[in-house]
């Protein structure tokens, strides 16, 4: 077995995944440690949210190793995975909120469901959890909306909400399938502010598909400072060449690009120049 590194939350060992004829995932690797970003471009169809399902185990390898949190979770049966699944946060297109329930309930859903959160007496008290509630809401700066349900949110209050349910339960790795799409560049900016700051305040491991070059620029380029609460331009030697941020290209199923901004940029594969929008 390949030896895991002791701060790697996940690896795809030579991963394959296909539906009749159509290959969703071609002999794809990568590994990630604690604290580092995956960008993921690719055209539609070209697998990026597929490693996503793979990651948490919603589609099932049929070849290759897909290892989380340092166990071999290729071949594990639904009931296995919830333990581990649990310390995965997703952010799902669209911000995923349940309809009927109001913003308050849609962040606290976690925290009342999964393993994770329950300590040994049984699960967190609603003292504990509306307070873990509220906190995240602050942290989006959406503290005034728990009683609100989805539909008097703007898409972009909807995504942030979003934002809060996926990291309430404080997971290592956090998956956001497409945060931005359909946003004002503006608020795709803020959007992607606060994923900075997810990720800088708790050292979080993230993936982030996207089709924004922007949003991968400033992954790689900026930082969360917490004594001024700002996000800044990152220190020298962090930006472009560093290795906290690297960039993934997805092409009918195959990993055609993994490597830093700087290696991006300077590329002269025509379809990975395609994601480099300046």
């Amino acid at each position: 077995m390949t030896d895991i590194a002791t701060d790697e939350v996940l690896r795809f060992d030579d991963v394959s995944l296909h539906f009749d004829e159509t290959t969703a995932l071609d002999h794809v690797s990568f590994a990630m440690n604690a604290g580092e970003t995956r960008v993921v471009f690719g055209a539609a169809g070209s697998g990026k949210t597929m490693i996503l399902k793979t990651a948490l185990g919603l589609q099932k390898a049929d070849s290759g190793r897909v290892i989380l949190f340092g166990e071999d979770v290729t071949n594990f049966k639904e009931s296995a995975l919830y333990p581990i699944r649990s310390k995965v946060g997703v952010l799902f297109q669209e911000g995923g909120l349940f309809d009927s329930l109001t913003i308050a309930e849609n962040v606290a859903y976690p925290l009342v469901n999964q393993q994770a959160r329950r300590n040994g007496d049984g699960p967190l008290s609603k003292a504990q959890v509306d307070a873990r509630v509220q906190e995240m809401l602050n942290f989006v700066e959406l503290g005034d909306t728990l009683e609100k349900f989805p539909s008097e949110l703007s898409g972009g209050m909807r995504r942030r909400v979003g934002i809060a349910r996926a990291v309430v339960t404080e997971p290592p790795l956090v998956l956001y399938d497409s945060p931005t799409a359909g946003l004002d560049p503006i608020t795709a900016n803020l959007i992607i502010h606060l994923i900075i700051k997810e990720r800088d305040s708790r050292n979080t491991a993230a993936i982030l598909v996207t089709h924004r070059y922007q949003d991968g620029h400033l992954m790689a380029n900026f930082r969360y400072n917490p004594d001024s609460g700002q996000i800044e331009p990152a220190r020298e030697g962090e930006g472009l060449g560093g290795v906290k941020t690297k960039f993934l290209v997805m092409n009918e199923g195959r990993l055609v690009f993994d490597g830093s901004e700087t290696e991006l940029r300077a590329s002269q594969d025509q379809y990975v120049r395609k994601f480099v929008k300046y």
